[in-house]
């Protein structure tokens, strides 16, 4: 699926290198969740990682996300916990290239996983977290029109100190009055 600056699409052997780059830096990582990503990971285990994205799952859905201007992998984006009975997903997004950060590239493909999940897969609420020091991020979940639902109160540590993770979240009806 495209938007206007990116494509979503399957992972493929040939992303290892790019992955690897994304996944073990440090900048990045410091603004994602996750106990395992507070240590470098393998290539052993990011093709795994790789290899599992690309089997079918009925709960969990991984993308690359690569520009179509020149088409390459900046980054990754997943339903994560889906829910089919209750049309729930955890959404979850890193844009890997610094130098795109701050460029609508997460925005683009943020929207187009919405139209992904409330369009083609009958999604009723996309839910995600995020921490409270990645400013970027909020600003750009709430472009989408994610709203805050609530804090997980010093949830995550980082920097030497607690910090609260925010929970946000849009519903179909919300996503269908954006205009």
């Amino acid at each position: 699926m495209e938007g206007n600056l990116v494509r979503l699409r399957a992972y493929e052997k040939s992303d290892l290198d790019a992955a690897m780059k994304l996944i073990n830096d440090e900048e990045i990582t410091d603004l994602l969740g996750g106990e395992m990503l507070a240590y470098p990971v393998s290539s052993i285990a990011e093709e795994k990682f790789i290899e599992a994205a690309a089997v079918l799952s009925d709960k969990q859905k991984t993308f690359v996300i690569e520009t179509l201007a020149e088409p390459r992998y900046i980054g990754t984006i997943s339903f994560n916990a889906i829910n089919w009975l209750n049309r729930s997903a955890g959404v979850g997004i890193v844009i890997g290239d610094k130098s795109l950060w701050g460029k609508g590239y997460g925005t683009d493909a943020m929207r187009v996983m919405m139209r992904l999940g409330f369009d083609k897969m009958n999604l009723h609420r996309l839910w995600l977290h995020v921490h409270d020091y990645n400013l970027r991020a909020i600003a750009s979940y709430e472009k989408c029109g994610f709203k805050r639902e609530g804090v997980l109160r010093q949830e995550h540590f980082k920097r030497g100190r607690y910090h609260d993770t925010i929970v946000m979240g849009i519903l179909e009806s919300e996503y269908r009055a954006i205009p």
